[in-house]
């Protein structure tokens, strides 16, 4: 079903991706989260989604996450950020869009505004955390920490480091990373696109406040704007029913538009 393939970049470099190639239709693209993959529950439910509602989709692995090349700590929002408008433009081409961005996915979503203003019909944030280097990871960080990450250039957070919970036990975060984020800025920009706009937050996410949404939802002043919490719904909202209600917000957003 999910069919990964690859997009050769370099001789070096490669993304990896899952599309449903349609010459002249809507797109649906979804952009995964920070150290996430394309083998999770979401990109395969809005495959099939799209697959039963004859739409194009295409999900996107950045560099240095699950098998697409390079190394993670060299990566950043700038370097993820080039990563989704390359292959947007090679895969989706002149077709109009909905980007469907997941925690820091949604971060990468604003960014291709900057590109793509004219092709993007609406957008779609499930746990939007813009910005959250910044707002959420070092405001929490202890002394100690900031101090490895500035005089080191790295250091290796944990669970018990900081309560932005990964799926993995640990993971490096380089100081570079940090400075290119606020280099990102992203809830300081109006976009007046006259678009689309559905913000799903999960009740009890505990890893970023349903506050981010409502933020990004601000950054739209002509948008038709929705903001739908999940009961009981935590950050990933990877489950049967919080994906089920995220179809559901999907497929009235792709009515309206189409």
């Amino acid at each position: 079903m999910k069919k990964f393939k690859y997009l050769k970049i370099s001789n070096t470099k490669k993304l990896r991706y899952i599309d449903n190639y349609f010459k002249k239709r809507l797109y649906i693209i979804f952009l995964p989260g920070f150290m996430s993959d394309i083998d999770g529950k979401k990109p395969l439910a809005f495959k099939r989604y799209a697959i039963q509602k004859k739409l194009g989709f295409l999900a996107i692995e950045y560099s240095g996450h699950g098998k697409s090349s390079g190394e993670f700590i060299k990566g950043n929002i700038t370097k993820w950020s080039n990563d989704a408008k390359f292959l947007i433009k090679k895969v989706v081409k002149k077709n109009k869009f909905i980007l469907i961005g997941s925690s820091m996915g949604a971060w990468i979503s604003l960014n291709q505004f900057k590109y793509f203003k004219n092709q993007i019909l609406g957008f779609v944030g499930i746990g939007s955390a813009p910005e959250f280097l910044d707002r959420l990871m070092w405001k929490k960080f202890t002394k100690k920490i900031k101090k490895e990450i500035v005089s080191k250039g790295i250091s290796i957070i944990t669970h018990g480091d900081s309560k932005f919970k990964q799926k993995q036990n640990q993971y490096p975060i380089t100081h570079q990373l940090i400075k290119d984020g606020r280099r990102n800025k992203v809830l300081t920009r109006k976009i007046r696109s006259k678009i689309n706009i559905t913000m799903i937050h999960g009740e009890k996410d505990e890893v970023v406040p349903v506050s981010f949404s409502k933020k990004v939802i601000s950054l739209f002043p002509f948008a038709k704007k929705r903001i739908v919490i999940i009961k009981n719904g935590d950050h990933s909202l990877s489950n049967k029913q919080p994906l089920k209600k995220i179809i559901k917000e999907l497929n009235i957003m792709i009515k309206d538009v189409i």
